[in-house]
């Protein structure tokens, strides 16, 4: 028990928003009645961005800037030589950042995006993307060096996380580190796990990795962390605010602009589904068209019975009686088909026969040419107003001096129903409730009181987009003024958005903010600070891709607190220990000798 040792370090390569540290940090394994834990001693990073944001969301945290890139590498990521004051890092820069101590863990996360199935290949073998994936070794061979040459021992343990892809892709990479590993006295194992098990979240993370430990300076196994039950999203993000409230999520958790037809398309995808499922849909089912009720149009049969006659008679406007196929024109089943036709005046006209009227097939003409000449009467198609006196009464027919008047007595006459447009007072009895829907032909309407309160004038006032608004007051709400707009702009197909469109499950189907999935990926809420977990210096799009990168801080803690136990054991002594758990990272296999009895 003298030599029990409570305090570890750690550092990050290629550290980035600072995911790996926080697990590290949060780690605790105890034993004998005492804590062990780790003390981060930096993150390197070339982003100026990430380390900004590494040292806030790991309270004060150590980040550094530093390229690891060599000359050649460098040249052929950028396609140029490197500026006059950029020089490669070596062992001795890595011992400085390193604060000239080894640490007992070096935990690596190289940039990916080479190994990635999101990478096309071709792409992926470029000297571009050859030379990022080479940074891998690199930052293993500089980093021991460094510990070697300038502090005279190697870490306990080594950690490499990748993509799983990089198993495939980089395995001549891999193949180089493990022989590298293992000559410096490591014992290595690599295997592809899921982080979401390993800590608990609410989200799938398929991710490789890499542990490699010292049998010189760790004796004891290390075991594998404990699977855990996987959270829901709904259970991770269901306690966040409503996507969109910057107030109380921060700027990442605004909704993202998406254009108009891909919020339709995700309101048509069934929640699990994706792409795909846009196969099966039935289009012409959702097409925003008329659909009257049956009955509508209909035309009766003059030698049957008529349907009901109702209070909403008209053409196209009920189900009731309205139309009929009237059968007293006069007309035979011989009758010419060209009679009382009336032709266009610019296209040609059907055969000229020997008919003399146009009721027996003689062609009329649509003639547009009525100009206006001085012997024409000042009473043809005149229509005069039923308030004001009429002109002479000619003895000609309408269209050549006969008068027509505007009626106003459609809207008057004792026939139409009392109770069209009729608001019932809330304090009385209603009238009789009729089969009628439409407030036009007898649905009464009601002065609704319960607004629960007496608004002033303006109040839920809506106002015109082409005219002037009314005055902005300091209490402007749409409760208490006219703060709302009759906004025509409806977006384009094409047009960025934000939308609410409920799905047919009664949901909105949207994609999630940074905010939650930087949530889903296992960071806290909120920042040391008290502000909701942020990024800053960086775009929204950036900010996905930094959380997307980043190491999930859940499941870091899951895999330090199995490596912290074997290191407390490991300095008393202790190399082997009974666990229902597999080992992670066995001995190496050497022969062992035989006893003869």
């Amino acid at each position: 028990m003298d030599g029990l040792k409570t305090e570890y370090t750690a550092a990050y390569l290629f550290g980035g928003i600072g995911g790996g540290a926080l697990g590290f940090e949060g780690a605790r394994a105890e034993y004998m009645g005492k804590i062990a834990k780790f003390q981060n001693i930096c993150s390197i990073d070339a982003d100026p961005v990430v380390c900004k944001n590494y040292e806030k969301i790991t309270n004060g945290g150590k980040s550094i800037q530093m390229d690891l890139f060599d000359r050649q590498q460098y040249t052929d990521f950028f396609g140029k030589e490197p500026a006059a004051d950029w020089h490669e890092a070596t062992p001795w820069d890595i011992w400085q950042a390193f604060g000239e101590q080894v640490p007992d863990v070096i935990f690596t996360s190289p940039p990916c995006k080479g190994f990635s199935g999101l990478l096309p290949e071709k792409s992926a073998s470029t000297k571009k993307y050859q030379a990022l994936n080479l940074l891998t070794i690199r930052g293993i061979d500089i980093s021991l060096a460094a510990c070697r040459d300038y502090g005279g021992e190697l870490p306990a343990l080594f950690l490499l996380e990748n993509v799983p892809r990089i198993m495939s892709r980089g395995k001549k990479i891999l193949d180089r580190i493990k022989a590298t590993l293992q000559k410096y006295g490591y014992v290595v194992n690599d295997e592809t796990h899921d982080c979401g098990e390993i800590g608990g979240l609410g989200q799938h993370r398929k991710r490789y990795l890499l542990i490699a430990r010292n049998e010189q300076r760790m004796s004891s196994f290390v075991y594998k962390p404990e699977k855990k039950p996987l959270k829901t999203i709904g259970d991770v993000i269901g306690k966040l605010p409503l996507p969109g409230d910057e107030v109380n999520g921060g700027p990442m958790h605004r909704v993202p602009m998406l254009q108009r037809k891909t919020w339709e398309r995700l309101a048509f995808i069934p929640a699990g589904g994706d792409w795909r499922d846009l196969e099966k849909v039935e289009f012409e089912k959702y097409r925003l068209e008329h659909a009257p009720r049956a009955g509508a149009w209909a035309v009766d049969d003059w030698n049957e019975t008529g349907r009901t006659v109702t209070g909403g008679a008209g053409v196209g406007r009920s189900n009731g009686l309205s139309a009929v196929n009237d059968p007293r024109t006069g007309f035979k089943n011989g009758t010419h088909a060209s009679i009382y036709r009336v032709s266009k005046s610019d296209e040609p006209a059907p055969t000229v026969t020997g008919a003399m009227r146009p009721n027996n097939g003689s062609l009329c003409v649509g003639d547009p040419r009525l100009n206006e000449r001085e012997s024409r009467h000042p009473g043809v198609y005149r229509i005069v107003r039923a308030d004001e006196t009429a002109p002479c009464v000619t003895g000609t027919r309408f269209g050549s001096g006969a008068i027509a008047i505007a009626d106003p007595m459609l809207n008057t006459r004792s026939q139409r129903y009392p109770g069209t447009f009729r608001v019932e007072d809330w304090n009385e009895s209603a009238n009789t409730i009729l089969g009628q829907t439409d407030v036009q032909c007898g649905a009464p309407s009601i002065n609704d009181p319960r607004l629960g309160c007496a608004p002033r004038s303006g109040s839920y006032g809506v106002q015109k987009w082409d005219e002037p608004a009314t005055t902005v007051t300091g209490s402007g709400d749409v409760h208490s003024g006219s703060t709302a707009i009759a906004d025509p702009r409806i977006p384009d197909h094409n047009e960025r958005c934000v939308m609410v469109i409920i799905a047919e499950d009664g949901t909105w189907h949207r994609p999630m903010t940074t905010y939650e999935l930087a949530a889903l990926q296992g960071f806290p809420s909120h920042l040391p600070d008290g502000r909701p977990f942020q990024l800053e210096g960086c775009s929204d799009a950036k900010a996905r891709e930094y959380v997307g990168n980043a190491v999930p801080p859940d499941a870091a803690q899951g895999m330090a607190n199995v490596i912290l136990m074997a290191m407390v054991l490991s300095s008393i002594g202790t190399a082997f220990t009974l666990s229902w758990d597999e080992v992670w990272v066995a001995p190496s296999e050497k022969e062992m000798p035989q006893l003869v009895h």
